[in-house]
């Protein structure tokens, strides 16, 4: 059998629940292959069918993945267990880049007055959403190119994403998304059952070539990152937009286009949206990362059918995002003091972005980073160039995490950066990348 561990069950729940179990345990590690279906089924005593559903269950749940010829195994990261089993474990005195995440000290939220009430208790039956962020919402982005008739409000961008796609598509359904993307994403596309189609990305976003094989190849829909890409820093350049516009137009009527702008604001480039092209379509906007990761909350504009569907959805679960964080949200967007702070986060990370990488160039090393709180470096070989950074004192991410089938790379967080850290961490860069030969961008 490949895997030590005993699976028990059995009926196709308890079964599943056996690697379930195994998988939390970390009995059976991320890439962990499962006994054959009929192998299983002899183990144990049971009709192959009930292995065979507890299989399905396992893939519904996101636990495990079918691979063709290498069978099935368990994901890379699991969805039903902690997102970390292949975490990195920082040694003391290691400065992490890893994490992706904002300096919580340039963080509106951080700073913003305990809100009070400013309105009569909110009570069952009451819009979804505040008349002062529908107002805003709809103006802002109406002046950024976003049409914004139709808006809702969402408990951050995944979910306005996940709302999105589960309005529109089934288990089965074919989705392109950016490769190397957002691992939460891809997580995601794997738990509700589509199958992904990757689109290799530039610095100006998904290349046009990709995106037309896969309307060719029949997706459904194209999920794509505005601009500050994770991980590559990609922002789709105005030029680029014209040139997807002009591909996506051949499928206006039955394609689904949802964008992804989670990063406004710190984002360092200009919005070019692709809003509109499609009858179908979403743009997700969240005020997350560059107010606070605690502020769940995300505007969605998007066609009428679609926005009337993630609200008819809400209504059946929780009903609405609460008014006091769509308050906060207004409060901290019109803020002079939190704009001006914004407005400092995103000069800091476009100048740590930009002095990172002309170091790094000075030293033969390729690297992309065109917005965002990320630099993405193509390396020969990652668990090499994590284990030499972990060696000098810096923690990186992986870019396994992120790929589907694109090139190795290593994700550096610039966020928190000073500048006398970034020769010596550029230094340590070169010498982990070199140390197998160059990789190829």
């Amino acid at each position: 059998m490949p895997v030590r561990y005993t699976i028990r069950g059995s009926g196709a729940e308890a079964i599943a629940t056996s690697v379930e179990e195994a998988i939390s345990t970390g009995a059976l590690s991320p890439g962990a292959e499962l006994p054959p279906i009929r192998q299983l089924a002899a183990q144990l005593s049971v009709n192959a069918n009930t292995v065979a559903a507890a299989y399905r269950l396992l893939r519904d749940r996101g636990a495990v993945e079918t691979a063709g010829r290498r069978g099935t195994r368990v994901r890379e990261r699991p969805a039903t267990t902690p997102r970390s089993l292949r975490g990195l474990a920082i040694p003391e005195g290691v400065r992490d880049l890893s994490t992706g995440n904002p300096d919580p000290a340039l963080l509106p939220i951080a700073h913003a007055q305990p809100l009070r009430q400013r309105r009569a208790p909110l009570l069952y039956g009451e819009p979804a959403m505040s008349p002062e962020l529908t107002e805003y919402v709809q103006v802002s982005l109406r002046d950024e190119g976003v049409p914004a008739e139709y808006v809702a409000v969402t408990a951050g961008a995944l979910d306005g994403i996940e709302r999105v796609l589960a309005a529109h598509l089934r288990p089965g359904d074919r989705v392109a998304v950016e490769d190397p993307g957002w691992a939460n994403l891809l997580d995601l596309l794997a738990v509700m059952g589509f199958s992904v189609e990757p689109l290799r990305v530039d610095d100006d976003g998904p290349l046009v070539s990709d995106v037309a094989d896969a309307l060719r190849r029949g997706v459904r829909a194209v999920v794509v990152t505005t601009r500050a890409q994770n991980p590559t820093g990609a922002a789709i350049s105005a030029q680029r937009a014209a040139e997807l516009r002009r591909v996506i137009a051949d499928r206006a009527d039955d394609l689904l286009l949802v964008e992804d702008d989670h990063c406004a604001g710190i984002a360092g480039a200009a919005l070019h949206a692709l809003a509109g092209s499609t009858r179908h379509w979403a743009f997700v906007r969240s005020a997350s990362k560059a107010y606070g990761p605690d502020l769940r909350l995300a505007v969605l504009a998007g066609d009428r059918r679609t926005v009337e569907r993630v609200h008819g959805r809400l209504r059946l679960g929780p009903g609405w995002v609460s008014y006091l964080l769509q308050d906060l949200a207004v409060s901290l967007w019109r803020d002079k003091a939190a704009i001006q702070l914004v407005h400092k986060a995103q000069d800091m990370y476009r100048r740590n972005r930009a002095t990172l990488q002309s170091a790094l160039a000075e030293r033969g090393v390729d690297s992309h980073g065109e917005s965002g709180l990320n630099v993405w470096i193509p390396v020969p070989d990652e668990t090499v160039a994590i284990t030499r950074l972990l060696a000098a004192g810096w923690a990186t991410a992986p870019g396994t995490r992120f790929r589907i089938g694109s090139p190795p790379g290593i994700r550096i967080t610039v966020s928190n950066l000073v500048a006398a850290e970034i020769d010596p961490l550029a230094d340590a860069v070169a010498e982990a990348v070199h140390a197998l030969g160059r990789a190829s961008v």
